[in-house]
């Protein structure tokens, strides 16, 4: 028994020295691979004729209700529901791409995770999106693939970006006697 103890010892010492520096670069490349191009093309969806005019289908997406009671007439919206859609939309478009590159890698990653559970409460209260239950028998529900998404974005907001970032090069330590 002492040998399996000592054998299981070595091989977690092995693996937490190894893998542990590889987690947050890890949690970004599957960010990058499923969740970055998610993002993205929903924002491309919301962008209008210009960068700051926003398509009706931002409006719709974001506010589905009001633009649903506005019949979907972007004049008829507010500068303040403006506001709302343009940082909807650039936020989906620059938050995941920091987390990728790795810079302002937590800070980022926490504003992904509030972005998050606000498109979940649009998508649950203003789209009847059918949300499910955690522990429950159905899998695929909003609620358990976004536990997955968050799970993600917890990992790399408490880890940071790792060694493989912008995060990691602008805050090394310049060695002394150099400027």
């Amino acid at each position: 028994m002492k040998a399996v103890k000592s054998l299981y010892a070595y091989i977690d010492k092995i693996l937490q020295h190894t893998l542990t520096p590889l987690l947050p670069l890890l949690a970004r490349l599957v960010f990058a691979a499923t969740l970055l191009p998610f993002f993205i093309n929903s924002a491309w969806t919301k962008i209008g004729d210009s960068p700051f005019s926003p398509s009706i289908g931002a409006y719709a997406q974001i506010l589905p209700q009001k633009a649903a009671t506005l019949n979907y007439n972007p004049a008829s919206f507010s500068w303040l529901d403006w506001l709302i859609v343009m940082a909807g939309t650039y936020g989906e478009i620059i938050l995941p791409i920091l987390i990728v590159i790795g810079l302002m890698t937590r800070l980022a990653a926490l504003g992904m995770t509030g972005f998050i559970f606000v498109m979940t409460f649009v998508d649950i209260n203003g789209h009847n999106v059918m949300a499910g239950l955690l522990f429950d028998r159905h899998i695929n529900s909003v609620i358990d693939q976004r536990v997955f998404w968050v799970f993600l974005l917890i990992v790399i907001a408490g880890y940071g970006a790792g060694r493989f970032s912008c995060d990691h090069l602008l805050c090394r330590k310049i060695p002394s006697g150099q400027s």
